[in-house]
């Protein structure tokens, strides 16, 4: 009991931390940049399902459709019916008008079930619930699949290991839940409040928590500099970020103080989207000078000194660039502990499972002991009864044996006497 109270406390733990360091977002993206003093920084920071765009027609950007697979004769697919927000259903066959439907309100409670009245053999099949956001580029889908049945008795429903299977009786209705109540497809309004794109700034030896803000982008077109961190002359995001999805960073003019730990922050709350991106700046050396280029006199111009193996009509010098090495940076202290608590409860179970087979190896051990003492007894038990048995047969053996002994005794005898009286009668005679 105490082993297992320490597996799952350790388990409680890691999900903790790992619900606290997923709460900020997803890291999607980590890297080192190094770049020499002096010379401008790009960190890219760019998402297409951050884009916004004012749509007339926003309802028309979540659609519900029903299709049908049937089996037989052939595999043929086959839409059923769909509707958008604002938009009257879409029956496509002239004879489910009025038999097939979905509630009216399906966009404002969530309920896109599907209601098939009078359920006949030809609606036999597999149904798929397709829902699609195209703004927010998220798709759905369920899949349900309808038996008929002529006896009211086998009408069931139960789930095959892939799907619910309903077995409705013919001539009767039936409902086919597909529900969804997230305010993602139950509300469309209001898209542009709910985007933000952030940059934090986290100076060496600063923990992640005391990070400095240095600008707010909201989609609706406000945006919010935090004082001197972000100077308009050395720092700048692109004006029409949320129209093309690229909210990167430029910083010009760069130096030893502007080195650290940036990270671009994309909150999309009505679509559900949580990202980061972090990259670890480190300012170098400046650039060496270009060397100065040599002016010819007048009368005599000069004619300037190739180096070997150079080109001589150029006289350029090529620096070396920077090398930029990418590494994934951890997370903070709650990665640590989260992949010491995932080590722990792993050394935990396999010591738990070790425990177990000792007390099952000794349990055989002694039950095999056991049944070696009862066999052993048991032919004990045998071997006596087959000795008396022995001892009696060979005691009736010994009887018999004396019995036709006597027997044969008897008649010796009487033979003898009946040679005596015989001799006794001829003797008699002759006298």
């Amino acid at each position: 009991m105490v082993l297992l109270f320490l597996i799952s406390a350790v388990f409680f733990m890691s999900s903790a931390w790992g619900q606290s360091s997923s709460s900020l977002g997803v890291v999607v993206e980590a890297r080192n940049i190094t770049l020499p003093a002096g010379t401008q920084a790009v960190l890219p920071c760019n998402s297409p399902r951050m884009v916004w765009t004012r749509d007339r027609l926003k309802d028309r950007q979540r659609v519900v459709h029903w299709d049908l697979v049937r089996s037989i004769p052939e595999y043929s697919v086959e839409r059923i019916l769909d509707m958008s927000p604002g938009v009257k259903e879409r029956v496509y066959n002239g004879f489910n008008k009025g038999r097939i439907t979905i509630p009216k309100t399906a966009f404002t409670d969530g309920n896109f079930s599907l209601v098939i009245n009078n359920v006949g053999a030809a609606d036999r099949g597999v149904y798929s619930c397709n829902l699609h956001h195209h703004y927010c580029q998220l798709h759905q889908s369920i899949k349900i699949q309808l038996n008929t049945t002529k006896s009211a008795r086998k009408e069931k429903r139960y789930w095959d290991g892939d799907k619910t299977v309903f077995v409705v009786l013919l001539g009767s209705s039936v409902v086919l839940p597909c529900v969804n109540r997230r305010p993602l497809w139950t509300e469309g309004q209001q898209e542009d409040q709910q985007q933000v794109a952030h940059w934090d700034w986290q100076p060496p030896g600063v923990r992640p928590d005391l990070a400095d803000r240095l600008v707010d982008l909201y989609a609706s077109g406000e945006r919010r500099q935090y004082g001197q961190l972000f100077p308009v002359d050395k720092m700048s995001v692109s004006e029409d970020a949320f129209s093309v999805g690229d909210f990167s960073l430029t910083i010009s003019n760069l130096q030893p103080i502007d080195k650290g730990l940036y990270s671009c922050h994309l909150h999309h709350h009505y679509c559900g989207l949580h990202e980061r991106r972090i990259f670890r700046l480190m300012v170098g050396p400046p650039l060496p000078p270009p060397p100065p280029v040599l002016t010819a006199a007048p009368a005599a111009p000069a004619v300037p000194h190739a180096l070997p193996n150079d080109d001589p009509s150029y006289n350029v010098v090529e620096l070396e660039r920077p090398r930029v090495v990418n590494v994934i940076l951890p997370e903070h202290r709650g990665h640590f502990f989260q992949q010491l608590g995932y080590i722990l409860a792993t050394f935990f179970l396999l010591a738990f499972i070790i425990i177990i087979v000792i007390v099952l190896t000794r349990r055989r051990r002694k039950r095999g002991l056991e049944y070696d003492l009862q066999r052993s007894k048991r032919r004990g038990h045998v071997t006596g009864h087959e000795d008396i048995a022995l001892d009696a047969t060979e005691l009736k053996v010994c009887n018999q044996e004396h019995l036709n002994s006597d027997y044969k005794n008897n008649l010796l005898k009487e033979r003898d006497m009946s040679k005596d009286r015989n001799k006794e009668i001829n003797g008699r005679l002759w006298k």
